[in-house]
């Protein structure tokens, strides 16, 4: 039965937000907070909450610049901890998928 496993997922990825989030900053080397504000859809103090959990992880690195000295400028990057994590929730997902198709197929 898959359900251990589902119980072994890693909580802090398989919040949708974060999941979106990693799997974002996992296609690309950097991403501006706008640009995952729009493309997850969070407010700004919603999305800065997920990504301090996912700094505080150490799974992302959060870089703050001034552009002119007054335009505040945020990008993230995922680490390598945080694409290994991601990688390794993508793969109990894919097990936990094969062992629900074969108990369904029994």
């Amino acid at each position: 039965m898959p359900f251990k496993e589902m119980a072994k997922l890693n909580k802090l990825i398989h919040e949708p937000a974060r999941l979106a989030i990693m799997s974002a900053l996992d296609a690309c080397t950097m991403a501006e907070f706008l640009f995952l504000q729009e493309l997850t859809g969070l407010t700004k103090g919603n999305l800065s909450s997920h990504l301090s959990k996912l700094e505080k992880a150490e799974y992302i690195q959060i870089q703050k610049q001034f552009v002119r000295k007054k335009i505040p400028h945020t990008t993230i990057r995922i680490t390598h901890e945080g694409r290994a994590a991601l990688h390794n929730y993508w793969e109990q997902l894919d097990r936990i998928r094969e062992v629900t198709k074969k108990w369904n197929n029994s």
